[in-house]
């Protein structure tokens, strides 16, 4: 049992409040929440809309129509309501005097409400929040008591405006109140978290002291939580006045030992690329959260995307060895941005976490994440002295590394350079380190995460995805089993580099219990079918029908269900 909140409307109307007062409350009530967002770029004006979908069952992804739609506008009334599905109800922000409602509509003067019990048109967002809790017959207290906590900074008389704002829109429901089926509360309260969220709260406790960004949507965010949690984890967050000066700060601040991080979408990483080369060449553990949106260029700057996977994988002059991980929910987002950082550190080279649009906004019930510090092995090697050669050509590729400051003499450079840091033209000796630097990729490679596999062994669909694309696929196998079809899905939680034997392993091509499926979907979000390509350059031999999306928008289960159906 699950249903969807649509709260429709301008930028600057209140559509975000509204809907996370929703989400804290539904979450408090012990139901299972998945909640994204759709909104435009730009400060006010346009249609935004804030999706909450509630359920007595985890939740995986959005839907594509929605049970309530609450317009604040009419033209969110006029472009959502064909979406909202039959049986579900429409509630519109109309006059206090209009005297024909709008078809389809419960009218609800939202914004005359507040105004009247609150004093302050912005109080529209409690007075719809009150209004949808007496649609689906929940007890008003659940919201109003967490108007307590929420609006607590701006001192009691505010808290209880909005409470009166909350029950005058309940009130106003009349004889539709308790009129749409709605899922059981769980009792017990659940935790949510955003991938956004997740990340800055890995870095911190990961024990990163230097975070630098220019900002740029959707990466800004978590330099936002990094900075909010500046004096907790004592970390230094630097504004950069460009993506090119960020990448060089987190080299400087590696190269002095310091975990560090540097965020940013498309645009600014195609800035870093110099840098991420230089980083190849000081093998230095650099990371760079990559948080995609729609390109070429500026793109659509608040939409979804993962067009950017090759470019990650490629980008830099020259060669050098590097890992990709693409978590596909908060909880991944938190435990592989501590993989990255600890791959980072172990193997002395970059690393990029990649996220987009969706699972930077996207709001979802998940475990508690641990917020206490638990820094990772910098790897700083503890006996360098005399004789240390930073760059000492060995088996494993990786280098003793100390830092400036201790008894061993760093030194190096960003041209071609002897064992000790040098620069030299001697072409054996640059071969030399060329070949150490790629041995690295042989461990990395070894110690590859395999996917994630969800569904029976036996599947005759097999979905492959990465990224955030895990919960609209683990949703489209359920609807695909529910129908019939013996379905199961492969989730890339680390997409570069991959262990090619284990990859055939999970899909049922090798192994004693080797069981082929009929039929291989890889499900992506750009036109080409990137990972498909990767699969290919890591020689994995898996040939898979594409199935993509790049409007902007992510998918969701029913969506795929209904792609791979057709």
């Amino acid at each position: 049992m699950d249903l969807l909140i649509r709260i429709a409307g301008e930028a600057g109307q209140g559509v975000q409040t509204t809907g996370n007062l929703l989400v804290a409350a539904f979450a408090r009530m012990g139901l299972h929440v998945f909640a994204i967002k759709s909104y435009m770029s730009r400060i006010r004006g346009g249609l935004n809309w804030f999706d909450v979908r509630i359920g007595d069952a985890t939740l995986y992804s959005g839907r594509e129509t929605a049970d309530v739609l609450v317009a604040l506008t009419d033209e969110a009334r006029e472009t959502l309501q064909p979406h909202v599905a039959d049986g579900g109800a429409t509630l519109f922000d109309a006059a206090p005097d209009e005297a024909d409602a709008p078809e389809g509509c419960l009218c609800v003067p939202l914004t005359a409400i507040a105004k009247e019990k609150g004093g302050s048109a912005v109080m529209a967002n409690a007075v719809a929040a009150g209004a949808v809790f007496a649609l689906l017959g929940y007890d008003l207290s659940a919201l109003t008591d967490y108007f307590g906590e929420a609006f607590a900074k701006k001192g009691e008389e505010t808290v209880q405006a909005n409470v009166a704002c909350a029950e005058a829109g309940a009130e106003r429901l009349g004889d539709q109140a308790g009129r749409l089926a709605s899922p059981d509360p769980g009792g017990e309260a659940v935790s949510v978290a955003t991938g956004t969220e997740a990340v800055g709260l890995a870095a911190a406790t990961a024990g990163v002291k230097f975070a630098t960004a220019y900002p740029m949507t959707p990466a800004t965010g978590v330099l936002t939580v990094l900075a909010g949690a500046a004096d907790e984890y004592g970390i230094v967050v630097e504004q950069a006045e460009d993506e090119i000066a960020a990448v060089n700060m987190v080299c400087g601040a590696v190269y002095a030992g310091v975990p560090a991080l540097t965020m940013t979408s498309g645009g600014g990483f195609a800035l870093m690329a110099e840098g991420v080369s230089l980083a190849g060449m000081h093998e230095l553990p650099v990371v760079i959260l990559l948080a995609q949106r729609p390109g070429p260029a500026t793109g659509l700057p608040t939409r979804t995307a993962q067009q950017d996977l090759l470019f990650a994988l490629h980008a830099g002059h020259g060669e050098f060895p590097r890992a990709i991980f693409a978590p596909g929910t908060p909880e991944q987002a938190y435990h592989l941005t501590r993989r990255a950082l600890k791959t980072a550190h172990k193997f002395q080279t970059p690393v990029i976490l990649m996220t987009d649009q969706f699972l930077a906004d996207m709001v979802v019930d998940t475990p508690p994440l641990d917020a206490a510090p638990d820094p990772i092995d910098r790897q700083i090697a503890a006996d360098a002295g005399q004789g240390y050669d930073r760059f000492a050509v060995t088996d494993s590729g990786v280098s003793p590394r100390a830092v400036p400051g201790g008894d061993a003499f760093v030194l190096l450079d960003s041209d071609a350079h002897t064992e000790d840091g040098h620069i030299t033209e001697d072409l054996e000796a640059h071969l030399g380190q060329q070949d150490k630097r790629m041995r690295k990729l042989d461990a990395m490679t070894e110690k590859a995460l395999a996917p994630d596999r969800y569904g029976p062994p036996d599947a005759g669909l097999l979905l492959l995805c990465w990224g955030s694309t895990y919960g609209p696929c683990r949703e489209a196998v359920d609807r695909l089993r529910a129908a019939g079809t013996k379905a199961a899905m492969l989730h890339f939680g680390q997409v570069w580099p991959l262990k090619a034997r284990a990859v055939r392993r999970a899909v049922g091509l090798e192994g004693d219990d080797a069981r082929p499926p009929d039929r291989i979907v890889c499900v992506e979000g750009n036109q080409t079918s990137q990972f498909r390509t990767v699969l290919r350059e890591a020689g994995v031999g898996v040939e898979a029908e594409p199935l993509v999306r790049y409007d902007g928008m992510p998918f969701t289960g029913e969506e795929i269900a209904e792609r791979v159906q057709a």
